[in-house]
Parts: C-alpha cells; structure tokens; sequence
C-alpha cells in the first residue's frame, strides 16, 4: 500500500467520508503543484508534505488541519496562491498555510533576522489558531528523520535550531513523543560524535541492567496488589539527549546517570495515585526533598504527575512516576489530546485554557518588540524548561519560569504593577527586586505611582513578557529623553569640528536621516542616546563638507546632574559619586554608562573616541548616589545596631547590608544612600569613632 493510501485509511477510522474526498483532492492538488521537484534524498517532493499529514494524522487531527499539511509547501514552492487555495479548498485551509508558510519574498539584511521574522509570522498565525504550530512541528519532525541528506554544516544549524525552539515549543505545548524524538534527532546532528559514544555505551549497559529492572519491577506489583491497586508499571528508558544534559549540567559520568532507574506507574484514579506513593514510600526509602506533586499544582503545558525518587535495593536511586491513564494521554499528547481523544473533560478544557494564555502573552510579547531579532530572543528565554509555582498574596498560584525575580512576577501580575513596583516582600520579609524567586514562595509587589522601569533590570529578568515590558518602556515612554540627550551628545561631538549645531541645514539633516536608515532626525538622536549610533560618526558624516573648518580646539565636557533619566546610567561595577573623576561610556541599548576613571572596565578597555564621551559633574545637585563601603568591626553584640545609628545621624540611607562573621571579626558590606564625596567622607569619620570599628574602606562594586 502506497504512503498516500495509508493516509486515507488510517484517516477513515475517524473522518468522515467528506473529509476523506477533500484530502483525496489536495493530494492530487500538492501532487501536481509540485510535479518536477524532488528533494535531497532524491525522492518525489509530495512525500514530504504526506509524511507531515501521515504524522498529524496519528493525533486524530481534523480535515482543514490534515489537508493543510498536504499544501503547507505549495505557497513556498510553486506559483499557487493563498487565494488559489482558499477558493478551492476554503478560507480556513488558506490561512493556515499562510501560517507555515516561511517568508522568502520579502529581503531581510541577515540570515538571523530572516529566521526570527519566520518564526514572529508564524507564533502570530499560531497566536489565532495553534493547528499551525503543530504542522510546524510535524513539517520539522519530517525534515529532521531525513537529515541525512543534507550536508553537515546545514545539518548542525538545523539540529541546532530544533533544539533551541522546535523542540521547547513541543514541550510547552506537552507533545511528549514529538518533543523526546525531535531532541534525540537534534542531538544526534548537532554532536554526531558524543550521540555515537553514548549510544554505544548505552547499548553496551543495557544488557546488565535487564535483570536488576525485573527484580524491582517485580518487588513494585507485589507492592501495589498488597493494596488491591489494579497498576500497569512500566520501566523508562532515558532518552539519550537527557542523559547527555544531565552529565553536563550536574557534571555527572555517564555510569552515574545511568545508575538512576525509571518506573511509570498508571493507576484508575487519583486517590489511587496517592495510595501507591504510600505504598512505594513503605516499600523502598524516599529520598528527602525529591518529591514533586504535579498532580495539584499541575505544570504549564497540562502535565500532571506524582514524582518521586526512591532509594531501591543496593542502594540504586529509582524515579517513580505515578498518574491516571487520562494524566498519561495528556503527558504523550498534550494539547492535541483534544482532537484525539474528543474528551470534553475538566482537564483538557483546563490546558487549553492554559495554552490559551501562553499564546496571548505571546502576542503582547509580539506587540511590545519592535523587531524581529528581540522577538526572539524574548521567545527563547519563554521556553525555558524549568518551572516555579509561586503564590500571590491573595493565595493565588503563578508558575514562571525557574530563574524568574520579583520583577518576573510583577509583569507576570500585571504590566502596570511591573511599571511601578518599587520593592518586593518575600515571605513577609523585605528582598531587593533582583532576589531568584523559589517555588513556594508568598510574593507581594510594593508599588509607587511615581515609579518607572529601570534599564538595570534588564540584566536579571527571566522571562520574555518582563522584558518585552521594559524595552518598549524604554523605547517609547522615555523617547523625548533620549531626543534630549543624543542632542547634547551631538552638539559636543560637532564643537570638535567647531560647528554649533543650529547651523545644520534641513538637507544636511534629511540626508543624513536617509544615509543612517532612520525614520527621522529626532529617531537618530534618540538612537544616540542609547548607543546605537555613536556621536562622533555622526558628527563626522554630518559636517564631512565642511571638514576645511575643521579645528583641534578642546570642546568642554558634558554636564552629568543626574536627573536624565533612564538615558544616564551610573555603573555599579565603581558606583560614581559627585567629587569622582568620571568618564562616559556609550553602550548599545544601554545608552549613557557613567564609569570612574579608575574603574577597572574602562583601564583595561580599548579607549575609543567613537564610544567614550568626556563628561563632568554639573553644579547644584541634588539628588543621591549609592555607595557602597566594607566595615570590618569586632565580633561583639550590638556593633551592626551602633553603627547603623552612625550611618542615620549622618543623614544616610541604607540601600542594602550583607554579613560575613568570623571567628573574632565580622565583615559588613553596606550599600548607602549619599549626596557626594564629601558626605561619604563624613559618614567613615563618623564610624571610625565606634572603638569596635578596626577597618572601613569604599568598594567601588
């Protein structure tokens, strides 16, 4: 039987006869679009698009879904239309593969912003209908098992892009069997050497391994019948890409992985689930802190289990997974078990809600990233595997992502409490925003109307939805900023060619708008400000037909007051104080980093004028600047309490303290709040009349 009569066979066990003639008619259709082609391999190019469909069809996938899969190369590859295909076989067909449908008409200036653009249309399509993502991920299923064919440099940058984003969104989605098949077929082209060494290891390890897994097997099933629990228990064979992650990232030898067995235990139902764990937990000792209930706080993508992880006979570490067969469709087929299995039960409806969800934040990530490359990025960082279950005061449970901060949570919240959020409590406990959130953990926001996202905060948020936030924040709400300071940063780059910057005509500008690929004068500014044009270029290419006025003449520094905003950032790496030498340092995306001229990032730089900018303090500030200072003081009770009041009669703020005792001494590290050189000046005199105090010294970091 041909792959095409397979197709249609196995499809007429749920289709109806309709559905049948309409595949029987796109088949015929893709068949002649794309009569002539031929792939790698060398065979009929149709074979691709009937694998995809053969593929989809093993998750029951209706006939609009199955038939698109059939056609997701014609608009690609052939001179049909989408409106050749929504006419013929209707508007729903048309659109998702318009969705699939890669887009090589439009130029893009590189590979990388050409697959980011691919996947933003197509997370866009899937955002309204998530049939589209799973013909993608069937499309690139199909792609990987006929690797072979490609040559190695194309197979590893496929491999490689299977591995960052297919085989995540498969996990996200819970298509179990997709996601575990596309990550071996990613790992076995991406390190064709280590994927050879460890499948011969394992295969090699397998054989001595058969007896000890029927012993236990066996000791299981006695176990559970003593309970009249009616189980099927199953071994689990380790995928080879988990174990190769698992000795790269807990630095483990290939023995030592393979020294953890798996068990699958499927009981009727939930209660039952929770009878075997106690049985297990009689049978062989738990190992503290190596249980997981997914069953009552189940995991983003549907998935609901209990974990556990036993110490069996001889000491060998046994993972054990319990759940209901109806948990069990789910974790192999996750949002597809809607169409397999037709199930109006509380649990689908619950993931597709939740699938639901992961879409819209992905079309607020959509709409807050300007451009594809960041996107993507955002996209990645989604992906991530790991989860935390933390609670909102009001006892609500948010899962993030593992790594996910305070300032995670509060976009997660919402955008406008992210926007305004000032300080977290943990716990009851006061924490800096920054603090890595745990599962568990009690989260509430403080929020203040007069607060605003910090650019800093970008260096430790975990999830695409806080970043997105951010740069769009910072990219529009502080846009006439930016303007204001690209225009100070200009005009002191034009001085140096002894030109004030009114006596630029309007064609100067127009032109040089049009050479710098901006949409206008106040974009170019802006773009100054945050480093991603550099002033002295500019400047250059502004006055180059003037270069004959060119003069050596000083040009006077730029005033820093520390009231700029976002646009002026100061370093925490040698935390500048008013009375510091200071120097600026232009940063991409950053825009203006004010640095000591003693700090180690700008001595062992390569000075260049076209990203260092001469700057001074301006007259007359009044705000305050964090320092930070170690105080070494005697091991005695209450020396933190006295010179903490020394810190206060010195009108200062304590930002933050850390602790290190020893035996005699006791390291502390304050961050304080502070007007300028003098008054720091002030508080270590201050503190060096405490007779505990041995040593006080500033810590520039």
């Amino acid at each position: 039987m041909s792959e095409a009569e397979l197709l249609f066979s196995e499809t007429t066990q749920y289709l109806k006869p309709e559905d049948i003639a309409q595949l029987r008619s796109a088949y015929s259709f893709g068949q002649g679009a794309h009569s002539g082609q031929f792939r790698k391999s060398g065979e009929p190019y149709i074979s691709h698009p009937l694998a995809v469909a053969r593929i989809l069809s093993k998750l029951h996938l209706d006939a609009p879904t199955l038939t698109a899969a059939l056609l997701h190369d014609v608009v690609e590859d052939t001179d049909i239309s989408k409106a050749e295909i929504s006419e013929r076989f209707g508007e729903p067909v048309a659109e998702l593969v318009d969705g699939v449908s890669k887009l090589d008409k439009i130029e893009f200036q590189t590979q990388e912003e050409a697959q980011a653009e691919n996947f933003r249309k197509m997370l866009l399509a899937m955002a309204r209908d998530v049939r589209v993502i799973l013909i993608k991920l069937a499309d690139r299923l199909h792609n990987m098992q006929t690797l072979e064919a490609m040559h190695p440099i194309k197979q590893r940058s496929i491999a490689r892009e299977t591995l960052e984003i297919y085989a995540p969104i498969a996990h996200r989605l819970g298509l179990n069997n997709i996601y575990q098949e596309l990550q071996e077929l990613g790992f076995r082209y991406s390190y064709p050497v280590r994927y050879k060494v460890l499948m011969k290891a394992t295969k090699a390890a397998r054989g001595n391994r058969r007896e000890i897994v029927g012993k236990i097997l066996e000791a299981i099933n006695l176990k559970l019948k003593e309970a009249g629990l009616d189980a099927e228990v199953t071994g689990r064979e380790k995928h080879l890409y988990s174990i190769y992650i698992k000795m790269v990232e807990k630095h483990l030898s290939f023995s030592e992985v393979l020294d953890i067995y798996g068990f699958r235990v499927i009981v009727k139902d939930i209660p039952s689930c929770y009878v075997a764990l106690g049985m297990l937990h009689s049978l062989y000792k738990p190992i503290p802190g190596k249980f997981k209930d997914y069953i009552a706080i189940p995991k983003n993508n549907g998935y609901q289990s209990l974990h556990s992880t036993l110490l069996g006979p001889f000491g060998i570490p046994i993972e054990i997974q319990i759940r209901t067969a109806e948990m069990h469709r789910i974790a192999e087929n996750g949002v597809a078990s809607h169409w397999l299995y037709k199930s109006s039960d509380a649990d689908f409806n619950d993931l597709h809600l939740k699938t639901s969800q992961w879409l819209q934040s992905l079309l607020e990530t959509l709409s807050g990233s300007t451009d594809s490359l960041e996107f993507l990025e955002h996209l990645k960082i989604d992906l991530f595997p790991g989860d935390v279950y933390v609670f909102t005061p009001q006892g609500k449970i948010l899962t993030l992502p593992r790594g996910s901060t305070a300032v995670d949570f509060a976009y997660a919240v919402h955008s406008d409490v992210g926007n305004c959020c000032v300080a977290v409590k943990i716990d009851g406990e006061n924490a800096p925003l920054r603090t890595k959130l745990k599962s568990g953990d009690r989260v509430e926001i403080v929020t203040a109307p007069y607060a605003r996202p910090n650019p800093s905060w970008l260096s430790y948020v975990a999830t695409g939805r806080a970043r997105s936030h951010i740069r769009h924040f910072l990219k529009t709400i502080q846009y006439d900023e930016s303007v204001k300071l690209g225009e100070r940063m200009l005009n002191q780059a034009l001085l140096s060619f002894n030109i004030n910057l009114d006596t630029i005509t309007e064609a100067q500008w127009e032109k040089l708008v049009r050479d710098s690929g901006v949409k206008s004068k106040e974009e170019l500014l802006a773009e100054m400000a945050l480093g991603k044009q550099f002033p002295a270029i500019v400047a250059k290419r502004l006055t180059s037909p003037l270069e004959s006025v060119f003069s050596e003449q000083p040009t006077g520094p730029i005033a820093i007051l520390g009231t700029e905003g976002l646009t002026v950032q100061f370093a925490k790496c040698c935390r500048p104080i008013p009375g510091d030498a200071i120097v600026g340092l232009i940063k991409k995306d950053h825009g203006l980093i004010i640095h000591t001229h003693d700090c180690a990032i700008i001595t062992n730089s390569q000075k260049s004028s076209e990203n260092y900018l001469d700057v001074a303090w301006g007259k007359d500030i009044s705000r305050t600047f964090e320092a930070s200072i170690k105080v070494t003081a005697a091991n005695k009770r209450g020396v933190l309490a006295r010179v903490a009041a020394e810190i206060a009669k010195a009108e200062s703020n304590i930002d933050d303290i850390a602790m290190e005792a020893g035996e005699d001494y006791t390291q502390m590290r304050f961050i304080l709040q502070v007007n300028n050189r003098h008054h720091l000046a002030q508080i270590i005199r201050s503190l060096r009349q405490i007779r505990e105090v041995a040593r006080i010294s500033r810590i520039k970091g």
